[in-house]
């Protein structure tokens, strides 16, 4: 970790407050309460999973409770945010709410029914009782949380971790792929164990998610299938949609297989997704629309008469979170910038068949992309056990 760049959190809350003061302009609260603890870690760096944060145009606080205030005082040590950001500490949750209410309260000036003197918050991450509780004491506005945006458009910093996930993601693969050229095949459960344990050994704080394994004519065809004691058979196809973590921040990436020499079917239909995934990779640029890179791979399939064997959505954001904005999907409104980091990941299943997916992490540049996931999605990506 002493390698990666710092990140620097004073600049990201000031960029907080500036659209909150923004916000104000246009007679919004000026005061906005952070609950999501993704975004609570984006602001502050603080990665534990029950704190709040107050953030106004003019200033800032943050709260946890005894489980957690060690844990944020040794993460913010380092952190250029301790001229900035008052923090709290209390024994309990009911504790630490109190403290928020009562802070809130003196910076405000008491309690107001007026929309300036109200506090935003976003409805949708907190639960209904929640929300009831907290405008006992508060005068609450439903707002979009302000650092969503914020949080879309990575920095170098951020960059840096996501692409050094991609990197033990990549090696893992490559390290772990020797178990399939044995006369006995793993279990799709030792093989996630395997590649699981490779990324640490090379540095990731853990796998983004639980590392999809999916190999025969029925597992292979759930795109979300969770891996089994069932041993791999050669012929089948293999779907291995593996990512990394980092200090937060996750990779994405999926690679798929055959074992041993594909058939006739097999082939084509790899090959028709690689052109696939090439034209979506394409069209991932700057200005350009989520949903026409889900569309460049979507029509594509059509054109073949296999727009039932297209499951999903084509592509995602990628960040603290591992599924967030923005969506490649039909529906999508979004329009791709400079400093997305997506997915590009259409895939072709069908019970009795089998799947096939393959997916890159890119970065979406001022004037392209550039991806970040590097093992190998050619025809060889289909090794028998005598090539691997």
């Amino acid at each position: 970790m002493s390698t990666l760049t710092p990140i620097h959190y004073r600049s990201r809350l000031k960029r907080v407050q500036a659209v909150m003061a923004e916000r104000a302009d246009c007679g919004h609260p000026r005061t906005f309460l952070v609950t999501d603890p993704v975004s609570i870690r984006w602001c502050t760096g603080f990665s534990g999973s029950s704190a709040w944060l107050v953030v106004a145009d003019s200033f800032a606080a943050f709260g946890t409770d005894l489980r957690y205030l060690e844990r944020a005082e040794a993460e913010f040590a380092h952190s250029d945010l301790t001229p900035v950001l008052e923090i709290l500490g209390a024994s309990t949750r009911a504790e630490m709410d109190t403290q928020m209410y009562a802070h809130l309260t003196a910076q405000m000036g008491g309690r107001s029914g007026s929309r300036t003197g109200a506090v935003g918050c976003a409805a949708a991450q907190v639960t209904h009782q929640r929300w009831g509780d907290m405008a006992q004491e508060i005068c609450l506005v439903d707002e979009v949380d302000p650092v969503l945006d914020l949080r879309r458009r990575k920095d170098a910093a951020e960059i840096q971790r996501i692409e050094r996930a991609a990197e033990i993601a990549d090696q893992a693969l490559a390290d772990t792929l020797g178990l399939l050229s044995g006369m006995v095949l793993p279990t799709e459960l030792d093989f996630r164990t395997e590649i699981e344990y490779r990324m640490r050994q090379l540095g990731a704080d853990g796998p983004s998610y639980d590392t999809i394994v999916a190999c025969g004519p029925d597992h292979a065809a759930r795109p979300h299938h969770e891996a089994t004691h069932r041993q791999m058979i050669a012929g089948e196809t293999l779907v291995i949609d593996v990512g990394a973590l980092v200090d937060g921040y996750h990779s994405d990436m999926t690679r798929s297989y055959v074992l041993g020499e594909p058939s006739a079917e097999q082939q084509q239909l790899y090959d028709l997704l690689a052109e696939v995934q090439a034209a979506g990779v394409a069209a991932a640029q700057p200005g350009a629309m989520a949903r026409d890179v889900d569309a460049a791979c979507r029509d594509m399939v059509a054109e073949h008469g296999l727009s039932d064997w297209y499951l999903h959505s084509t592509g995602h954001g990628v960040g603290l979170v591992i599924h967030e904005n923005p969506f490649s999907a039909p529906s999508s409104t979004q329009i791709l910038e400079a400093g997305d980091v997506v997915t590009v990941e259409p895939g072709l299943y069908r019970a009795g068949f089998g799947g096939l997916r393959i997916e890159d992490l890119i970065l979406i540049t001022e004037d392209g992309h550039r991806i970040l996931t590097h093992t190998s999605k050619d025809s060889p990506c289909l090794p028998s056990p005598q090539t691997i």
